[in-house]
């Protein structure tokens, strides 16, 4: 409404301090639909800067608002310019992709771990489109981006590796327990062994087939998520681990451990229904409901953290899948006015 308020007044040239201040903001603070408002009236308003000299894309990078990058920078002469482009204290893109993250945008993100792996991600988007001198270049005090990406991002770093041991650790124990468990549960069949012939008693019966198949899944499940977290509690987290490795790891760790506990349930169900139920069918509805507790616990306080883990690292925030599908300016009005 306040576009159209502006657009009334007739100030084709006129008009662009009007849209400064609102674009530079919604810029900063992930507003794609204003930007995108904006320029659909004034398309020179991409032009705006703010007292530091910085214009949307770089004020999009300092405060990582990834859909107003996705929605501007798909306009191919911004591309060039943003190349070479570097501020007072010669810093290119790349030396502002490496200071750390507003407070705000760091709380988005689930632990230290993965708030380091979104700021790796945006240093290397943003290297993508620089040309390979400016990323080991220097600024005014003779700083790389690099240097400033791991000065700024020192203590996260330290913080990260702090949650991501702590977690292998109790991780770890369980899945020892789990593994210690079912190993026990596999030797020590239940109903026992044939004196004569050494068969389980109950081989021909459906839940003791069950229990053996739940049994051998979860000692699979639990003896891998045991070694990827000790694979984890051994690694040497590096800033570059944080990108893909460790969150890997840390979902694969967990998912099996999921997979171990669940299965593990199954295995003991089976076993009481064999032991203690005399094939009483009805049994198996207050056997079902027990075990599920469990489960449903483990799942509702470890699968926010699977799903973020998954979709911090293998879905991507940048480029053309993740960008504005109802953008509303035309980007050749934008193009025309770096031809003019």
């Amino acid at each position: 409404m306040v576009c159209d308020e502006i657009d009334k007044l007739k100030l084709t040239e006129t008009g662009h301090p009007h849209y400064t201040r609102p674009i530079l903001e919604a810029a900063s603070q992930n507003a794609y639909k204003v930007v995108d408002e904006i320029l659909l009236g004034s398309p020179i308003a991409i032009q705006s800067t703010d007292e530091s000299g910085y214009d949307i894309i770089q004020l999009s990078i300092i405060h990582r608002s990834e859909k107003v990058y996705n929605l501007i920078y798909e306009i191919g002469e911004r591309k060039n310019r943003y190349r070479t482009i570097l501020d007072s204290s010669k810093n290119n893109i790349v030396h502002l992709a490496g200071r750390l993250a507003p407070l705000r945008e760091l709380r988005r993100r689930r632990g230290a771990a993965l708030q380091l792996q979104r700021e790796l991600q945006w240093r290397e988007e943003v290297k993508k489109h620089v040309f390979p001198t400016y990323i080991t270049r220097e600024n005014i005090k003779k700083e790389t981006p690099d240097m400033i990406f791991t000065r700024e991002h020192e203590k996260l770093l330290s913080e990260g590796e702090k949650w991501m041991r702590t977690t292998a650790e109790s991780c770890s124990i369980t899945a020892a327990l789990i593994t210690t468990i079912v190993f026990a549960a596999a030797i020590t069949v239940p109903g026992g062994n044939d004196d004569k012939e050494g068969i389980p008693l109950f081989s021909n019966n459906t839940a003791f087939i069950l229990f053996a198949v739940s049994d051998a899944i979860s000692l699979f499940a639990s003896s891998t998520a045991l070694l990827v977290f000790l694979s984890i509690l051994t690694a040497r987290f590096d800033e570059i681990d944080f990108l893909v490795s460790l969150p890997n790891r840390m979902l694969i760790g967990i998912v099996s451990l999921l997979l171990s506990t669940i299965a593990m349930m199954v295995a003991f169900s089976a076993t009481l229904f064999l032991v203690f139920c005399q094939q009483k069918l009805w049994m198996i509805a207050p056997i079902c409901v027990l075990a599920i507790i469990p489960i449903v616990s483990f799942v509702a306080l470890q699968f926010p953290l699977i799903v973020d883990l998954f979709w911090s690292t293998h879905v991507s925030v940048f480029g053309y899948q993740r960008k504005s599908a109802v953008r509303k300016f035309n980007p050749n009005n934008i193009r025309l006015l770096f031809h003019k």
